[in-house]
């Protein structure tokens, strides 16, 4: 694979980018306690994030499709640099909440930007490689970012680490500048040509079940730091070590579901991970106080929901043949929607009951995207099996 090295780069600045966003889930109680604000209004803070990424990114991609692909890149990832050193300063929680939609729209575009340009850095046949490449970057943001990010964060306060990323960040940065060439689009392309693709029946379904099965995914993970200590009276130095055993399980599951996404087909990957999905959500009101039962469920539910995500572009991007950086680009939205979702329905369910009725509404998000996955995929086959009927036909 040509530019390998570039695209490990790229995988970098989009892991820098998950740390920030991931890292409020393991530091949640600690910066509601610093803001003097309760835990489901910290959990806004993962919100509103999220939502900048899945709804601001995108329009400001689909104005500026037509902008050299390493100027935007440079330009928004120096944004989302600069908003990292804003967080030293000791700010109100409502000032806090607008810096984070400056990292969400900024990390959010320089996410999808990283995986278009990724797919046109290297030859037709790799894309898939290149984009697993990408979200295994995103994916490592929780193997190494968080359980570390909240390690430190306990050692010298929240604060100093969005600093430290920020400046960890100017490397890749250089790098990008260094490396990445002009990338332009061969054709002018307009918004109506983009937004054509979401007339696509298909293409909308699945979305959804992107949504659903990250919403499901969100709801229990943005508060998992209170759903082990209400659980289990475990210190946030174990609690950074299970996150850190969770995060690499999302790394494994990643790499599992991009293989088993090329040898046994997109749609088995997607609905094998989302039965084991919405299993572990359901044993998660079994374990109790039993702590290793605990972990190896939190295990198997990193590992089947990060599965699912190459699978799941990779599907997109079959149904969107023509327009394989939008299908990634409105994916990549629907995510962070389902992020937003997932997060804002775990503090509805804390503020009206209890942390440890979380795994019920996940899932019962992941329920739904299970039964839209079933449909979507019995009508394609019923499709492909007329087409082939009428070939044979023809013949």
């Amino acid at each position: 694979m040509k530019n390998k090295g570039t695209i490990y780069i790229l995988a970098l600045a989009v892991f820098l980018i998950g740390t920030i966003e991931y890292i409020i889930t393991g530091i949640i109680e600690m910066m509601a306690t610093d803001l003097g604000v309760s835990t489901a209004e910290a959990g806004l803070l993962v919100t509103v994030f999220a939502l900048a990424a899945a709804i601001l990114a995108p329009i400001l991609i689909a104005i500026t499709i037509n902008t050299d692909r390493r100027q935007l890149l440079l330009l928004t990832f120096g944004v989302f640099i600069a908003s990292n050193g804003l967080m030293m300063f000791d700010l109100s929680y409502e000032v806090m909440l607008w810096i984070r939609i400056i990292q969400g729209a900024s990390g959010g575009m320089t996410t999808v930007v990283a995986m278009a340009a990724a797919t046109r850095l290297v030859e037709n046949e790799k894309r898939g490689n290149a984009i697993g490449i990408i979200l295994m970057g995103l994916s490592s943001s929780l193997v190494l970012g968080v359980p570390i990010g909240t390690f430190f964060s306990e050692m010298f306060g929240w604060r100093v680490l969005f600093m430290v990323i920020g400046i960890l960040s100017i490397i890749p940065f250089v790098i990008i500048y260094r490396r990445v060439p002009g990338i332009k689009e061969e054709e002018k392309v307009t918004i109506g040509m983009q937004l054509s693709m979401l007339k696509n029946k298909a293409v909308l379904i699945a979305l959804m079940v992107t949504l659903l099965y990250v919403g499901g995914y969100a709801t229990l993970f943005t508060y998992i730091t209170p759903f082990l200590q209400t659980t289990s009276s475990l210190s946030m130095t174990e609690i950074s070590l299970i996150l850190f055993l969770a995060g690499i399980c999302s790394f494994m599951g990643s790499k599992l579901g991009g293989q088993l996404a090329d040898t046994k087909g997109s749609k088995f990957t997607i609905l094998l991970g989302l039965v084991l999905q919405g299993i572990t959500l359901l044993l998660f009101a079994l374990t109790g106080a039993h702590l290793i039962l605990l972990i190896l469920v939190l295990m198997i539910f990193m590992l089947a929901t990060w599965s699912i995500s190459p699978a799941q572009q990779l599907y997109l991007v079959t149904l969107a043949p023509r327009s394989p950086d939008m299908a990634l680009s409105v994916n990549t939205s629907f995510i962070q929607f389902g992020f937003a979702m997932g997060s804002g329905l775990g503090g509805l369910v804390i503020s009206k009951a209890s942390v440890l009725n979380l795994n019920w509404a996940g899932f019962a998000a992941v329920g739904i995207a299970f039964l839209l996955a079933m449909f979507q995929f019995r009508g394609a086959s019923k499709r492909e099996e007329a087409t082939s009927g009428q070939k044979l036909n023809a013949q």
